[in-house]
């Protein structure tokens, strides 16, 4: 759904409308479960739902348009998140926070790691990561926010942002599963052809 067809949902629902609200979850959902994935692995569909009669309750007193409505509401599956790792008694890792300037875009370099890739096989790579790292990949390119949007969710300053991310771009690309994977995508000059197999340019084959 188009940003401003969001607003539109967004105001309906806020007007106590359900489609306006239905409309808000099924364009958001998907998103919401695969940050939550990453961040608490098979609870997500719990959290997700914690995540979401939070937003029921408080949407009435949520200001802003559609973008500060998706802030608003990873920032609420980010706390939800938390407090179901706290009461699993696990800790989230905190990167330093140390500036380095962001070289590329962050949507490209991952869509260049996992271009052509599944779903399911990218999300359980990414949840390899160090937890900060995945989350701030995950909602960069999965919530689509950028880095102030993105630091304000995780309540870190867009320098750690910045850090988290770049150091996650890194991992990623030097992963065992994701180099196989791009080698495998590499197509082979001809010598390397098995003897018999056809030219993919002339047909012809390979004695």
């Amino acid at each position: 759904m188009h940003e401003e067809n969001l607003d539109g949902a967004l105001a309906a629902a806020q007007d106590g409308d359900e489609a306006g609200f239905a409309a808000l979850f099924h364009t958001l959902q998907p998103a919401v479960r695969r940050y939550l994935w990453v961040m608490v692995g098979n609870a997500v569909d719990d959290v997700a739902q914690e995540t979401w009669l939070q937003a029921v309750r408080d949407l009435p007193r949520f200001r802003g348009d559609s973008v500060a409505f998706r802030i608003w509401l990873f920032r609420i599956a980010r706390n939800r998140g938390v407090d179901y790792l706290r009461r699993v008694g696990r800790r989230l890792e905190r990167p330093d926070d140390e500036a380095l300037q962001e070289r590329a875009s962050v949507h490209d370099t991952v869509q260049e790691v996992f271009d052509g890739l599944d779903l399911a096989w990218a999300l359980r790579v990414l949840a390899s990561l160090p937890r900060h790292q995945a989350e701030a990949l995950m909602l960069r390119v999965v919530a689509g926010l950028d880095v102030p949007q993105t630091a304000q969710v995780l309540g870190k300053r867009p320098g750690a942002v910045r850090l988290a991310t770049m150091r996650g771009l890194r991992t990623l690309a030097r992963h065992p599963e994701v180099l196989a994977r791009q080698a495998a995508r590499r197509p082979r000059p001809p010598s390397a052809r098995l003897a018999g197999e056809p030219s993919w340019r002339t047909g012809e084959v390979t004695r």
